[in-house]
């Protein structure tokens, strides 16, 4: 019989905030700084005697944080100094945070959350290959404000779920970064890294204490796939007898090979020799903050707009993650609906954004969204069966490159669909005449023959003819 195994994840993210300076001195927080080691003085590059000074926004945004994934926050905190030596850390420590984090607990998604903690990031190892292979170090990101979340350690029946749940946790913290504008958190610059911690166990009920920590995860799908593969390396390797060769160590994500390498054994607390950083004064944040008055500031968050969208607007759960998703988007549908009122030509005008609209968008990336004004028209021009919905596609296409009146546009491309019986029983008439095999065909009992007699119908009339009355005429002359 097959061992059934366990996976078990925590994770560790970090994200820089995006503050205007450092975290422990006044130099400028730029990540989009090209030029090396511009961002830098003597405190961020620790020159004897430099003393830092703790930004008290980036301090404020852990906090916000905190209140928006319903944790508690500290009354008492302090910084620590984490003693490793690396080439990016130029003190030879990092200011960081253990026995008194600012924030503590909270859930998000499927998770739930230990701790959040504020650091200072480390500077840039950039590698090169000429001549033989050489390293540079650029520390404009050396003393960035950066906040670290971990989650308790979660079980989970298979690596599939674990990936999942881990994937959907980091995406719907960092779109808590964005709301709040705390952090640009963008992977891809990796202003936000994730790290897995993974361990496998045959007993649901208790983990093993042997774990991995991977690095390198800089997109959602690689967290998946992280996770997936320690998972089934732990498996073979216990199967096949190697289980002792499971260390504590951390690994990181090679996207080439796809597979996880070894970089270091893990190191414990004791090898960090963690003490309060002596120029630091100690924190009260209750007595700095004002915590209620800030959690009453919250903005909407991403859980409580897909509760209001989904009541207000009824419309789909892939929609509403669309503008969940999208802020900007969402500002401009939410003035929309509010012109419309009506919450079936909401529904209507949601299916045009999120398919019509966003497929414009991927194709041409300079398209807009038109005026909230024009976009309603649109929409009431559809509702009011005045166009078709391949005129009301037609003219979207336009009003996206040049925002004007959709029923100005119909007007002059003759668009507006008729709806005078009188002035289409002509034409059905003489589409009843030309075609008499499907007329027969449809007398004989295929009803649906009678769609091809609608085709035909409209495309006499330039496209123009109304569906709908287009049908009712030709069953009345059908009888």
């Amino acid at each position: 019989m097959e061992s059934k195994y366990y996976t078990t994840i925590g994770l560790e993210i970090h994200a820089e905030l995006s503050t205007k300076t450092k975290m422990f001195c006044s130099c400028k927080n730029d990540p989009d700084e090209e030029k090396p080691n511009i961002n830098v003085c003597p405190v961020c590059m620790a020159h004897p005697g430099a003393l830092p000074v703790a930004n008290k926004t980036a301090i404020e945004n852990v906090i916000k944080v905190g209140l928006a994934l319903g944790s508690n926050i500290a009354n008492f905190s302090e910084f620590d100094r984490k003693n490793y030596f690396y080439p990016d850390i130029p003190k030879g420590y990092q200011i960081s945070q253990l026995k008194y984090p600012i924030v503590s607990g909270g859930h998000l998604t499927d998770m739930d959350i230990t701790r959040i903690h504020l650091e200072e990031d480390t500077g840039n190892n950039k590698h090169f290959d000429a001549d033989g292979g050489y390293s540079l170090i650029d520390f404009n990101r050396a003393g960035v404000p950066l906040m670290e979340l971990v989650t308790e350690p979660h079980t989970f029946e298979t690596a599939e779920e674990a990936g999942r749940v881990a994937s959907a946790f980091a995406k719907e913290y960092q779109l808590v970064l964005w709301y709040l504008g705390v952090s640009e958190a963008n992977m891809e610059k990796g202003e936000m890294r994730v790290e897995a911690n993974v361990s496998v166990s045959r007993d649901k009920d208790k983990m093993s204490p042997v774990y991995v920590e991977v690095k390198n995860l800089n997109s959602f799908k690689t967290v998946e796939k992280a996770i997936a593969y320690e998972t089934k390396r732990m498996i073979e390797l216990i199967e096949s007898g190697k289980g002792d060769e499971i260390i504590k160590e951390t690994r990181g994500w090679d996207e080439a090979k796809q597979k996880t390498t070894s970089q270091r054994k893990k190191e414990g607390l004791a090898d960090y020799r963690y003490f309060p950083d002596p120029d630091l004064p100690k924190m009260k944040l209750h007595e700095a903050f004002n915590i209620e008055k800030m959690k009453s500031e919250l903005p909407e968050l991403p859980a409580g707009k897909r509760d209001r969208y989904k009541n207000d607007f009824g419309i789909k759960d892939e929609d509403i993650e669309v503008y969940v998703n999208d802020p900007v988007l969402a500002k401009w549908f939410e003035e929309v609906a509010n012109n419309l009122k009506d919450v079936s030509k909401i529904k209507t005008a949601s299916n045009y954004v999120t398919s019509d609209y966003i497929g414009l968008k991927k194709s041409n990336l300079d398209i807009r969204c038109p005026s909230a004004e024009n976009f309603t028209e649109l929409m009431n021009l559809v509702a009011d069966n005045q166009i078709s919905s391949r005129g009301a596609k037609d003219i979207l296409a336009m009003i996206v490159l040049n925002d004007e009146s959709p029923l100005k546009i119909a007007t002059e491309k003759n668009l507006l669909q008729k709806n005078d019986e009188g002035e289409l029983k002509t034409i059905v008439e003489k589409v009843i005449t030309e075609n008499p095999e499907v007329v027969a065909i449809y007398k004989g009992g295929k009803e649906n023959a009678i769609m091809s007699l609608v085709g035909k119908v409209i495309k006499e009339s330039n496209g123009s003819a109304n569906p709908a009355v287009v049908i009712k005429l030709l069953k009345e002359m059908l009888q």
